[in-house]
């Protein structure tokens, strides 16, 4: 019986990659959740899963996580500056473990992007193809939550904001991406990249007009310069350095299509079309 283990299985995408690997017949006695805080895995736990503490900043608890384990899926982490030396840990681990394959949740296009956000995912990348072990890149586009989440705010103040000009965006569902890694991860036949992104490219001003739409009232996108919106977010209490990030990400949006793709990556690996601007909106709302 094959092993997986998922690490950040308590994460929004690694508790959806945890429910499609079950849903495709895995049984859950046969996967891992690698997870930082085991108390907060305890719904995994009485589903049958094995869950083993993997902490990213210990690597002491790693090796032992990764135990007997034939496949691992490695979400990356959602700590700007830390990352990489994270990552290097789980590789390093898996490497001693004895781990068969490694999956890892990069961004799309990482070895070419000019956005911020793409350097530690390529410089990972990077030290997995040279570790030696069996691997798959998971270049994961922007996720419709990124702007779904905003819509308590969207709503209090009538509009989007952001930097992305008319720049077309590939968006897919957090689920969408969790199905493919499940896939990718019971595939026998993986290739080395996977660029991922949704059917149905959007701009900001038509998410806009869809969330208009479906709630009846008008819903604008303002679109300001990078610094402005850099001000304004840090404004509002984000991080400076992750409003920076956001912001480069929209000005390459923008200038480039940095979120933009046209391949069929992910509907070929979920094996149905990509969820859609409107199924997403609407699910948002239902929340």
């Amino acid at each position: 019986m094959t092993t997986i283990a998922v690490t950040g299985a308590t994460g929004h995408l690694g508790r959806l990659v945890v429910e499609a690997l079950i849903s495709r017949g895995v049984e859950p006695g046969s996967i891992v959740a690698a997870v930082r805080s085991p108390e907060k895995a305890a719904g995994l736990l009485t589903r049958g899963v094995q869950v083993r503490e993997a902490d990213y900043d210990r690597p002491e608890t790693l090796t032992a996580a990764f135990a007997g384990v034939d496949k691992l899926l490695l979400i990356s982490s959602s700590t700007p500056g830390s990352r990489l030396a994270q990552h290097t840990a789980v590789i390093e681990a898996a490497k001693a473990a004895g781990v068969g394959f490694v999956a890892y949740t990069s961004v799309l296009r990482a070895a070419t992007t000019p956005i911020l956000l793409a350097a530690d995912h390529k410089a990972t990348e990077e030290l997995l193809a040279a570790s030696g072990l069996p691997h798959t890149f998971l270049r994961n586009g922007w996720y419709f939550e990124n702007y779904t989440a905003q819509l308590p705010a969207v709503r209090a103040t009538g509009a989007f904001l952001g930097s992305a000009g008319e720049g077309r965006i590939a968006g897919a569902t957090r689920l969408d991406y969790a199905e493919a890694a499940a896939a990718a991860l019971l595939a026998t036949d993986v290739r080395p990249v996977y660029e991922l992104g949704g059917d149905q490219p959007f701009t900001m001003a038509e998410l806009a007009a869809e969330v208009s739409r479906q709630l009846g009232t008008e819903i604008g996108y303002n679109d300001v310069p990078a610094g402005q919106l850099v001000e304004i977010l840090a404004g509002a209490g984000m991080p400076r350095g992750f409003a920076e990030i956001l912001a480069d990400t929209d000005v390459h949006v923008r200038e480039s299509g940095a979120l933009d793709d046209a391949g069929t990556d992910l509907r070929d690996l979920i094996g149905r079309p990509t969820t859609s601007l409107a199924d997403a909106v609407a699910d948002a709302l239902k929340v």
